[in-house]
């Protein structure tokens, strides 16, 4: 039986009555036992096993699809090993995002190979084998979810769990031709996830399309009371790419360490987003890349060492050698190294906020380039490090990425792009992503030969979009610019009101306030910044808004109108009037420290 596993043709085969899944999952122990077990697998789910759950599995919106797992999350009576056998544990409870994934009918194959602790971007440091890429055996596979990446291009599951700190979500992704979603940290519950760098980690997705990634996630994703590092998403929507999306490149050359091919292809994909209507602008990727270099040269290292340090103590020749190096290397860090890193993390964060103003999202090359399997062991630290180049800084500073396939190299290995966008741009990124992949042409899912186009798109829905003017704490940059942000809301210009408002700055206000008042005696025009968003994160953010301000109709220079911030008139009593500044920043500049 040839069929594509992806989640949209299994489902349509299934209402169609033309599959059923346990002749899906019989096909697929079929090939598992023609491949071999490992090095994808750890532990593999006895066929019997995965046939009886198949029968109790719940009629969800997953029914039937299988799935892997990285073996450093929790299922209910499997090891976890983190590819190290001697720490491992078999816990009583899976992961809350497995449980998700369970009650809504999707059926576990296995759980997969993985660089040792989630320690490496190649996928050659695991006792358990080395996984190489699907279309060249001599290739890394890219790690550190190296097995759950391969299960997925290979055919043999619908879908894989990832975990990803520097990229081990999307690397992988790259190298086998296939999506990999590294969703914003903390959106999907890390419970039940043998961490890496706590603060830094996320759950990933590897999926054949985008649209099965999103499926998946809108389905693992929520708020979780027992995971500490958990967090509610603002409300969003999956909507239409809006005509002149600003995508950004870096203003400099990149580095692709020497690989032509993968330059041209990424130079294609920006071409592609152009045909897509897109706006290509230019942006400085300084902050960016210097915030990469914090994730192994900073503090960050020591999280890794304070994930499994008793383990480290007991058993130090336990570890795999080169990942005992990284992580014991932690110990000669100090707590003033750990807030210094803090605090240079905050400065380029704060640089790159200039930089986002600019776009909407950004798009990098997901590596710079492949090795193989031999060079990745002879040189595996640097090697290692320069596969990171365009992926550590992304968790780091809170974004959310979509690596997607990008075509192939002469030599036949895949190339892969990566969209990014800040927090809880998930869905943006997934509408987005999904277009770049359906722009290729002739495009295979992973390594099988059936084509992409034969599977649905994305199905977006054009909301009502609302313009808002802003003028004072959530201006680009100001204090509370991150309200519209995680909103989704998108910076569409900035003008200035018609005369006729007045301006004060409010007293007693954190963070300060201005308030604007229409009063027809106020001679300045007042810059205002107008942000757009749709109804429901409309809703949720005039609910944000304390008195004395409060939302109405502002009348712009141009003489058009749109919603914007106004200021209850008893207010502005013992305000200081500073109609004259012209507006918030002109005030500010001018205002002493």
């Amino acid at each position: 039986m040839i069929v594509s596993l992806d989640i949209a043709t299994l489902t349509q085969a299934y209402a169609t009555g033309t599959l059923t899944p346990e002749a899906v999952l019989t096909c697929i122990y079929n090939r598992i036992a023609v491949e071999g077990e490992r090095p994808v697998w750890i532990t593999l789910v006895p066929r019997t096993t995965a046939m009886t759950k198949m029968k109790s599995a719940a009629r969800g919106p997953l029914w039937g699809i299988p799935f892997a797992v990285k073996d450093n999350i929790d299922v209910a009576g499997l090891p976890t090993t983190c590819a190290c056998p001697e720490f491992a544990y078999t816990p009583s409870r899976s992961a809350t995002v497995v449980e998700k994934l369970e009650a809504a009918g999707a059926i576990l194959i296995g759980k997969t190979n993985l660089d040792q602790f989630a320690t490496g971007l190649v996928g050659s440091r695991s006792p358990y084998g080395i996984p190489s890429s699907v279309f060249d055996p001599d290739y890394i596979s890219g790690g550190s979810s190296s097995g759950s990446a391969v299960a997925v291009a290979g055919g043999l599951v619908s879908f894989a769990l990832g975990t990803d700190t520097a990229g081990s979500g999307r690397v992988p992704a790259a190298f086998n031709n296939i999506v990999g979603l590294k969703p914003t940290k903390g959106l999907l519950s890390a419970r039940g996830v043998v961490p890496a760098c706590r603060t830094q980690d996320t759950i990933s997705i590897f999926a054949l399309t985008s649209s099965d990634a999103a499926r998946v996630l809108d389905i693992a994703a929520g708020y979780d009371a027992d995971e500490p590092y958990s967090r509610k998403s603002p409300p969003r929507a999956y909507e239409p790419l809006p005509k002149g999306l600003r995508v950004g490149i870096p203003s400099s050359p990149l580095d692709f360490c020497g690989d032509a091919e993968s330059d041209r292809l990424y130079g294609l994909a920006i071409e592609r987003l152009r045909g897509l209507d897109c706006e290509i602008v230019p942006f400085d990727f300084a902050p960016f890349r210097e915030a990469a270099s914090l994730l192994y040269s900073g503090p960050w290292v020591a999280e890794r060492l304070a994930a499994i340090k008793d383990f480290a103590a007991k058993q130090p020749n336990a570890i795999h050698e080169v990942v005992r190096g990284i992580i014991l290397g932690a110990e000669k860090l100090s707590a003033v190294a750990a807030f210094e890193g803090l605090y240079r993390l905050a400065e380029l964060t704060r640089r790159a906020e200039t930089e986002w103003a600019k776009m909407d999202v950004l798009i990098l090359p997901t590596t710079p380039t492949t090795y193989k399997i031999s060079e990745a062991i002879a040189d595996p630290l640097r090697l290692n490090s320069n596969l990171g180049l365009y992926t550590n800084f992304v968790n780091l500073m809170d974004l959310s990425a979509l690596a997607v396939p990008a075509g192939f190299r002469q030599n036949g290995l895949p190339v892969g792009v990566t969209v990014m966008g800040r927090a809880f741009d998930d869905k943006r990124l997934a509408v987005l992503g999904d277009a770049l992949h359906r722009s290729l042409e002739s495009i295979k899912l992973g390594a099988t030969s059936l084509p992409l186009a034969t599977t649905p798109a994305i199905a977006s829905t054009p909301s009502k979009r609302i313009e808002v003017a802003v003028v004072g704490a959530h201006l680009t940059g100001q204090p509370l610019n991150t309200q519209l942000i995680e909103r989704n809301a998108r910076l569409v210009r900035t003008t200035r009101t018609a005369p006729g408002y007045s301006f004060y700055a409010l007293a007693n206000t954190t963070p300060a306030k201005p308030g604007l008042i229409c009063d027809g005696k106020g001679a300045g025009n007042i810059e205002v910044e107008i942000w757009e968003m749709d109804d429901a994160a409309f809703g949720s953010f005039v609910a944000l808004i304390p008195p004395p301000l409060g939302i109405g109709s502002v009348k712009l220079a141009d003489g058009t109108y749109v919603k914007g911030f106004l200021c209850e008139n008893h207010a502005v009593h013992d305000a200081d009037d500073i109609t004259r500044h012209g507006g918030w920043r002109a005030w500010l500049a001018q205002k002493p420290a």
